[in-house]
């Protein structure tokens, strides 16, 4: 029996952030930021790599208001997270994604990272604090 993997995704228009797991499914680690040229093409690269990588479960980042509301936004997450789950069959789990950017960004910066590769970095550490929330609550 081989391991499974978690994916996180962190969902934009232009890009899409993506983290996995270890096969123990204990620390999620960036993984690529995929250029969004489409649903099709951004669901088909997907399901390739929950092939490739054997996940079984996705954390998609929603993006709530600050109330904690869903808006449009949100509606467009969980849309594209339903058609993934209903492509795939993986089990898709819908995680607030206030305020990942901005972690992501503050972590890069304590990292000494320039301006300039922040913003190709963002997105996939995005998904990599998405996925860990995930696991956090598992343990």
């Amino acid at each position: 029996m081989q391991n499974t993997r978690k994916m996180g995704v962190d969902y934009g228009d232009k890009r899409i952030g993506i983290a996995l797991s270890d096969p123990m499914c204990i620390i999620s680690s960036p993984f690529e930021v995929y250029k969004n040229i489409g649903q099709e093409d951004a669901l088909a690269h997907l399901e390739k790599l929950i092939k490739d990588y054997n996940v079984d479960e996705v954390a998609m980042g929603l993006p709530l208001n600050m109330d904690g509301t869903e808006g449009e936004r949100a509606q467009i997450h969980r849309q594209f997270g339903q058609a993934l789950a209903e492509r795939t069959g993986v089990k898709v789990h819908f995680i607030d994604e206030r305020l990942t950017s901005a972690e992501a960004e503050e972590l890069l910066i304590q990292s000494g990272v320039r301006r300039e590769k922040r913003k190709e970095l963002i997105d996939k550490i995005a998904a990599q604090i998405i996925l860990q929330n995930l696991i956090d609550k598992r343990f």
